[in-house]
């Protein structure tokens, strides 16, 4: 009996010591198990981001133990642009598309995407470094090219601005060409003062050039320098008498200065130009209702509705007319349409 106890004793003792050793065996165990093959995860995300299943490739790239990796750092940014997250692209990115070798494909890729998206966000500076290097990576890509030339001339850099525009509409940088364009893209985000010098320096090379006194034109109208805008458009007109946005403005100007009369000939001659666009309809419509001709002038403000069934000033217009005309309920629908398209800020 004394040795079967001495038995158990022991045996009670070697079970204690296994149980003791199981949470550690459990967990050795568990550290034994074999990590995700980073390699693989990053060749099945590269396809789903080729296939266009960014949202699957970033999934399977954040499921990943560590991000530390450069390579699962370089794919996230790459699936972060491809889902338009481009605050995570950046912070993705910034910190190790350096550390990728020169000219490599990795490296022109997170420098394209860099560029890009700062100037989504608006980070104009910060994207023109990296749009400048991809451009040279990828020298027939406009959009590239666009985003520079933007992002340029809006940080003040109006040389490197014009290089890229020329580069994009295939002209030389110091053209007159390249001055009017960049002129144009200028005008696009308001400044005027900037343009205004690109197309002086535009036709200081070609006197001849044609749109550079046209584009003058509109800004001397926004500026309500009228007589300036009329004698720039009637040389604009000498140089180009089909150009119907020219014969349009001028009407515009005309109209601003009350010359009615004046007003209706090249507004006329921009219609036949170009019957299609609804505003010199609006203008010949406010002229000759100006002028009492209300049978006129409704047929000018009919015809730029069935152009442009939205336009909130030639609805207006018409119930003003209507009203005139004491057709009350007709006024009342036209003044309801014009109401509703409150939001609409159209040409008058």
């Amino acid at each position: 009996m004394q040795f079967f106890g001495l038995i158990f004793k022991h045996m009670k003792q070697l079970l204690l010591a296994l149980t003791m050793c199981l949470p550690i065996f459990a967990y050795a165990q568990t550290q034994s198990a074999a990590p995700p093959n980073i390699a693989t995860v990053l060749t099945e995300a590269r396809t789903l981001l080729n296939q266009g299943q960014a949202k699957e490739a970033l999934a399977k790239l954040q499921a990943l133990p560590t991000n530390s990796d450069v390579r699962v750092q370089h794919l996230l940014g790459v699936a972060h642009s491809r889902t338009n997250n481009h605050v995570g692209a950046i912070a993705a990115l910034a910190p190790i598309f350096d550390k990728w070798p020169q000219n490599s494909a990795e490296r022109k890729e997170a420098i394209q995407i860099l560029g890009l998206s700062h100037y989504v966000l608006g980070h104009l500076a910060e994207a023109v470094p990296f749009l400048e290097q991809t451009v040279a990576w990828l020298p027939n890509n406009n959009e590239l090219f666009y985003a520079l030339g933007m992002a340029s001339i809006q940080t003040r850099q109006a040389e490197k601005g014009r290089a890229a525009f020329a580069k994009m509409f295939r002209v030389a940088a110091d053209s007159p060409a390249a001055h009017l364009l960049t002129a144009q893209m200028m005008m696009r985000v308001e400044l005027d003062e900037y343009a205004t010098v690109e197309l002086k320096q535009a036709l200081a090379k070609k006197p001849s050039l044609p749109n550079a006194n046209f584009q003058l034109g509109v800004i001397a109208i926004q500026k309500s320098n009228f007589d300036e805008a009329v004698i720039l458009l009637e040389k604009e007109i000498a140089l180009n008498p089909s150009n119907a946005m020219a014969f349009y403005r001028l009407g515009d100007a005309y109209t601003r200065q009350l010359k009615w009369d004046e007003a209706i000939a090249p507004l006329q001659k921009s219609v036949w130009l170009n019957p299609f666009y609804s505003g010199p309809y609006i203008l010949l419509g406010k002229s000759y209702l100006k002028k009492r001709d209300l049978v006129s002038a409704e047929g000018m403000l009919r015809r730029a509705i069935q152009f442009d069934p939205n336009n909130k000033s030639a609805h207006y217009m018409l119930a003003q007319l209507f009203q005139q005309s004491g057709r009350t309920e007709e006024a009342k629908h036209e003044f309801g349409i014009a109401e509703k398209l409150q939001g609409n800020n159209d040409q008058p």
